[in-house]
């Protein structure tokens, strides 16, 4: 064979790879691309059904948007890998799908519950977690909705799990969860500024929250100007 003609098939083959790379490239973006929008489409979703409990219960307005960026930063702080899971993100905005189950009579009643009324909205997170347990895209999301009112020391509900048996996603989102509710007016009481509310989570580090979770919390609020209520509101 001549050396022309080896050549010649060389250059041949050589464009025929370049020509492949190509196309697995432009499959590569196309791929990408339609994962991006099913991302999309998927968190559209999840905000609409946390449109749901919004439209139901008045106090949830804004409190869903911001302990979703809330809850986002601490897992970020914790483990960027955590952070960067999209169904982490679904559990925060759906945390309270359950209450759509709850009678508006017990969710926007102006004073305190009593002991039947109170243990009745202690069931929203077994609802919620029933709600959403044929979505197969939210995968852990649903250890947030079922897990979100457990305490560290073992004397929350629904389950009355304690320390590592909670999930790390509902420990992470505990924190933020009472944070946002102390940093936000309700109609019994004005919103806390934001030093007494964190000097209130460092209270409850090893009874209501992982400590390890806290840690992380005072880590993330050294740079709070991000997760100051009234920041969040006017940027909304």
């Amino acid at each position: 064979m001549s050396e022309d003609l080896v050549r010649d098939q060389l250059l041949v083959f050589a464009e025929e790879i370049r020509h492949l790379y190509q196309e697995e490239r432009t499959r590569s973006r196309e791929l990408e691309k339609a994962l991006e929008d099913l991302n999309e489409a998927y968190l559209s979703t999840m905000k609409t059904l946390a449109f749901l409990v919004e439209a139901k219960d008045a106090g949830t307005r804004m409190h869903l948007d911001r302990t979703h960026q809330y809850g986002l930063a601490l897992a970020r702080t914790i483990d960027p890998d955590l952070g960067a899971r999209p169904e982490l993100g679904y559990g925060f905005l759906l945390h309270d799908i359950g209450k759509i189950g709850i009678s508006e009579r017990i969710l926007n009643k102006q004073g305190p519950l009593t002991p039947s009324e109170w243990s009745v909205m202690k069931t929203h997170p077994l609802i919620g977690a029933q709600i959403v347990s044929h979505i197969r895209f939210l995968g852990d999301a649903v250890d947030v909705i079922r897990c979100h009112h457990e305490r560290f020391d073992g004397d929350g509900y629904p389950r009355g799990l304690k320390e590592e048996e909670i999930p790390l996603s509902a420990r992470i989102f505990s924190v933020v969860d009472a944070y946002d509710a102390m940093t936000s007016d309700r109609p019994y009481r004005r919103a806390m500024p934001v030093e007494q509310a964190v000097e209130q989570i460092v209270q409850g580090s090893g009874t209501h929250f992982d400590p390890e979770v806290v840690e992380a919390f005072l880590v993330m609020m050294e740079d709070a100007t991000h997760l100051d209520p009234a920041n969040l509101a006017s940027a909304g």
